[in-house]
């Protein structure tokens, strides 16, 4: 999948099959879209494009509202859209400016100038243009000017999945990450690199490497202890150049990760009187030095929420209640798969 930061970037197609929304976690209902999309531009010898938005458009909107958290960052949507077959994803900018364009000019000056649109499937209900006043009508009237086609997702097709991103947010929120796999299709997940911390963990038996998320709109479930798998990439170190002056070759990351098991904290340390909300993770079987490194936690399920206890002995006891809680959920699902 070839990826643009801006229209600017992009290249006019000759047939280009189109769809357009922000796809926030990639859900099922937004699966449906994508998958007939991939599929009708096979069908049609075509190139598949999806126009998205970064920031989300509520976020230029609205400014005033900082609550609103996003399921999947810019990357990790992409990654997504790439696993399903999609061919080019063009990431807009997303400002004032952008939003006030008419409905005319959107169409004209994006859909069929830059993009070079043929076929465009979208929901019944897209909204687009200043005010967002453009509207299915709209496009197919616009169609016919310019020779493009319009499929529409019918509302009993999006509603039949029954699944909306602000449903999945929610249920993430609430600690309700199998719900939220549910309604994904796939595991929520996490993704950032391994910062140090104070190491009390290390002192009780059950060493974490914290972790940092740089984006900070990404949506970070209820507090609480979860069952994950993590998955990290082998840092290969190339060798030096030897040619006097030449820098360090970089290091390169290894195209297979290596998944292993654990179990996840997400709160503010209770017990320890801790300040900040810390994202830990308790790796089992592994006892690498790994600072620095990008991983990704994939929630699978919600063990308990976060409690002070009296003391270090006391978290520790929970703490191995909680590795056997997390084992015997990962036997569980190893049984019902055989």
């Amino acid at each position: 999948m070839k990826i643009y930061n801006n229209l600017s970037e992009f290249s006019k197609l000759k047939h280009a099959i189109v769809t357009i929304g922000t796809f926030d976690g990639v859900h099922f209902g937004h699966q449906k879209i994508i998958n007939q999309l991939v599929a009708k531009a096979k069908a049609d010898g075509g190139e598949s494009v999806i126009l998205t938005f970064f920031p989300h458009p509520r976020m230029i909107i609205d400014p005033e509202n900082q609550d609103l958290k996003m399921i999947n960052t810019i990357n990790e949507k992409a990654k997504i859209l790439e696993n399903l077959g999609v061919d080019h994803l063009i990431i807009t900018p997303f400002t004032r400016d952008f939003s006030n364009q008419t409905p005319n000019d959107y169409i004209k000056n994006i859909l069929v100038d830059t993009i070079g649109i043929k076929h465009i499937i979208i929901g019944y209900d897209h909204r687009f243009g200043k005010d967002r006043t453009g509207n299915l009508v709209d496009l197919k009237r616009a169609g016919l000017d310019y020779g493009f086609t319009v499929e529409e997702i019918m509302e009993q097709d999006i509603n039949d999945v029954a699944v909306s991103s602000t449903k999945i947010r929610q249920s993430l929120l609430e600690g309700k990450v199998s719900l939220a796999n549910a309604y994904l299709g796939h595991p929520f997940s996490i993704f950032g690199s391994v910062i140090k911390g104070d190491k009390i963990g290390r002192t009780i038996g059950f060493p974490t490497a914290n972790i940092f998320v740089e984006e900070t709109y990404k949506l970070i479930p209820s507090d609480g202890i979860y069952a994950v798998t993590v998955e990290m990439e082998e840092k290969l170190k190339a060798e030096s150049l030897k040619l006097k002056g030449e820098a360090p070759k970089p290091y390169t990351l290894h195209p297979t990760p290596s998944t292993f098991k654990g179990m996840a904290y997400i709160g503010q340390r209770p017990t320890i009187n801790g300040m900040t909300r810390n994202i830990e993770v308790n790796i089992f079987d592994f006892n690498q030095e790994i600072y620095g490194q990008d991983i990704k936690m994939n929630f699978l399920k919600f063990l308990r929420h976060d409690v002070k206890f009296t003391g270090l002995e006391a978290l520790k006891v929970q703490l191995q209640k909680d590795k056997d809680n997390t084992l015997a959920y990962f036997k569980s699902q190893e049984s019902a798969t055989q």
